[in-house]
């Protein structure tokens, strides 16, 4: 229902008032003329017809409103409309054009706005490209940092002194989306602990962090020229956690700035963060101690009991049949102990040969290294043909070495070769690795035998087999002769592996490329001591806008939420590799009336969580942000109806594009979701999604903030206050 302007409503009644008046009037004006019979015939005449003088009256208005409406259209409303656009176009961030329409005044008007416009496009490209090129360099030393961070093994995060996350790598991504599975279950589809803007916090205890960092300034104070903190932590999930905090220093002039806490010895303006999950090394480091622990209890128990029965063997009167039985005890416990010695071997091999894992190489740089290695080992020449300088290969490349080096030395101290050479070629999805030799043939029991024997180097001698080190790449190696080239060779089968490195992309990712990472460091400017939420400006909040799909429009009569999506803003900018998407069950079925709406059919919602899986980890997303949505009151009523069940409630402030449009647009025919779109050149994508509408909804709210500060609402008290004087403030869900 579209809003009537008050000053029309005015502006037909005052019409009403002088058409009543003129009408009186000009009847006091006859009235006098007449004489008082020629009145009395009047009265006569008039009285059963003031109904249609009435009707004539109603008549006369309506033709008068009607025509005070066209022209309300014309000259009041749309150069209003015009004005709203015209702002619109003005503050948008990318080059945008009015459409002339109306009376050639406005037209000719909405040219000169857009030859304008045009100009400050203009200027605006200039000062940009001015812009771009005073800050390439700075631009250039984040992407080198953003590069070195994807290329870490290590998980690093890093925060500004209040714990919020303002850069991670993917490493990081992946330590925290394993938490968070590792305690959340499948209901975390789409949601993870780490993110710009929050809080590092939400993972570990804050204690442990100020105690770390009062450490750190202590060194500070002390002079070091690079302090640090390490400690061991719990994670989400009952995950141990070794963290290596360093601090990132605060510039000397905003150290020196009015305001800094140079008493207290604040210099840091946050804290790199390195994390390692080290749950399984201290399992396996516990087993050990258990294995040692038993050990050397129980042959404690059983040498005493040796002694003890040595003792009693050297007494030369012993009787025969208790010297059998001091002889038993000494073979049980020699057994005993043989038996406990041999479970700690094998289980220290089975650790060795699992123990390290396969890291990416350069084919050229291991096919070197081998050369090296064999010519040291072996002291004969080693040369290398047809070796692929393009290969990356996945390998422990320790071990490798080790096996080419065994099967060398093997070689050459058996059969006395004298010449030995290396081959490196792809195959498929795997490579080729040749140690050929010329000289003489040997057998498959030979090659057998040297395949399952543990390798060893003169004195030296390693649990490991050359079996062992094939299985643990997953390849294959085998014995094969050459008889046109009159030469034999080992052949290993080992995995490729990408230049990228073993990073995983998560599905839903919008770039299989990790490069640059994830990072905003304009948050190294913001703190947590600024003032309350309500009056912080709105271009400095964290915001999650999220939309709801459901069964249907009546939450109150039984519809269900059968999809929820959000997307975070934080300093001003989407951030769409922090999106949130799950399908939920509803527990009921779904209308085929709205199927075709959203196109979310029963069998896609079967086995999905339920809400009340769902919603714990949807607040936990949002935590510590504004909430967002158009038409809030709809999605907000579906949240709250399941507060008593789940025990989850969303008490963040809640914004409303909707109402926000109006008080920005309020000469706007529509502010429906496409409408808004069209208006900021918006393109509409996944509409009817629960996410697609989420990320249109996050760029309309982008848009709105500086048209809001144009208007003097900047603090997000201002913004919710004014948008509850709108019109559309009056719906009810």
């Amino acid at each position: 229902m579209k809003k009537v302007d008050p000053r029309l409503l005015l502006a037909v009644a005052l019409a009403g008032l002088v058409m009543a008046a003129w009408l009186l009037l000009m009847g006091i004006v006859v009235w006098s003329t007449l004489e008082p019979g020629e009145r009395d015939a009047v009265g006569d005449v008039l009285a059963p017809r003031m109904a249609l003088v009435a009707l004539g009256w109603l008549a006369g208005l309506a033709v008068v409103g009607g025509a005070l409406h066209m022209l309300y259209r014309r000259y009041v409303g749309a150069p209003a409309r015009l004005l709203e656009e015209t702002r619109v176009v003005l503050t948008a961030a990318t080059p945008q054009r009015l459409k002339p329409r109306g009376t050639t005044e406005m037209q000719n008007l909405a040219a000169a706005v857009n030859e304008l416009a045009a100009q400050r496009d203009g200027l605006r490209a200039d000062m940009d490209a001015q812009v771009a090129r005073a800050s390439h360099n700075v631009q250039q030393e984040k992407n080198r940092l953003a590069a070195l961070m994807a290329e870490l093994n290590q998980s690093v995060v890093v925060c500004n002194r209040d714990g919020r996350i303002l850069l991670y790598n993917q490493r990081a991504r992946q330590l925290f989306r394993a938490l968070t599975q590792g305690h959340s279950g499948p209901a975390a589809a789409g949601a993870e602990l780490i993110g710009i803007g929050r809080s590092v916090y939400a993972v570990f205890d804050r204690q442990v962090f100020a105690h770390a960092l009062e450490r750190i300034h202590q060194a500070m104070a002390r002079g070091a020229a690079s302090p640090s903190a390490q400690f061991v932590t719990t994670a989400q999930g009952g995950q141990l956690l070794r963290v290596q905090v360093a601090p990132v220093r605060m510039a000397q002039d905003a150290a020196d700035a009015p305001g800094a806490d140079a008493a207290a010895g604040v210099q840091i303006s946050g804290f790199v963060l390195m994390l390692e999950n080290v749950t399984q090394s201290v399992e396996e480091e516990s087993e050990r101690d258990q294995l040692l622990h038993g050990l050397t209890e129980g042959s404690r128990a059983s040498l005493a009991n040796i002694q003890a029965a040595v003792d009693m063997l050297g007494y030369a009167d012993l009787e025969p049949a208790m010297r059998e039985k001091f002889l038993a005890v000494v073979r049980d416990e020699v057994g005993a102990m043989g038996r406990r010695v041999n479970d700690l071997a094998q289980r220290a091999t089975q650790r060795l040969k699992t123990r390290w894992p396969l890291e990416n190489m350069l084919g050229a740089d291991l096919a070197n290294a081998a050369q090296r290695q064999i010519t040291s080992v072996c002291e004969r020449p080693v040369t290398l043909d047809e070796v692929d300088a393009t290969l990356w290969l996945k390998v422990d490349s320790y071990t490798l070495l080790q096996a080419l080096s065994y099967l060398a030395h093997r070689l050459v101290d058996e059969f006395e070769v004298r010449f030995l050479q290396l081959r490196l070629q792809p195959v498929g999805a795997h490579a080729q690795l040749d140690l050929v030799w010329a000289g003489q043939a040997m057998s498959n029991e030979t090659v057998m035998s040297w395949e399952m024997d543990g390798m060893r180097f003169g004195a030296e001698r390693t649990p490991l087999s050359v079996r062992d080190v094939v299985e643990r790449h997953g390849g294959e190696m085998w014995f094969e002769r050459d008889r046109v080239r009159h030469q034999a060779f080992f052949r290993f089968l080992l995995p490729l592996a990408s230049v990228q490195g073993p990073v995983e992309i998560a599905v839903g990712d919008s770039s299989g490329y990790s490069r640059p990472e994830y990072y905003d460091f304009d948050l190294f400017q913001m703190d947590e001591q600024g003032s309350a939420l309500d009056d912080r400006p709105l271009a400095e909040l964290a915001y999650t806008v999220f939309d709801t799909e459901t069964t249907g429009l009546n939450p109150a009569g039984g519809d269900a939420i059968i999809q929820l999506g959000a997307a975070r803003i934080v300093n001003g900018k989407l951030l769409r590799q922090e999106t949130f998407e799950q399908l939920v069950d509803p527990g009921r079925p779904i209308p085929q009336a709205s199927i075709p709406i959203h196109g979310i059919s029963q069998d896609m919602v079967a086995g999905k969580p339920r809400i009340a899986d769902v919603l714990p980890v949807f607040h936990a997303y949002a935590q510590d942000t504004v909430l967002v949505a158009h038409n809030a009151a709809f999605d907000m009523r579906f949240l709250q109806l399941q507060e008593a069940a789940t025990g989850i409630a969303f008490h963040q402030p809640v914004l409303d594009t909707l109402l926000l449009s109006a008080v920005v647009h309020p000469h706007q025919e529509s502010h429906r979701l496409e409408a808004i779109a069209e208006r900021f050149n918006i393109t509409v994508l996944g509409r009817h999604t629960a996410l697609g509408d989420a990320l249109v909804t996050a760029e309309i709210w982008l848009r709105l903030i500086p048209l809001l500060q144009e208007q003097g609402i900047h603090t997000l008290r201002q913004a919710r206050e004014a948008a509850q004087k709108t019109y559309y403030a009056r719906l009810k869900y």
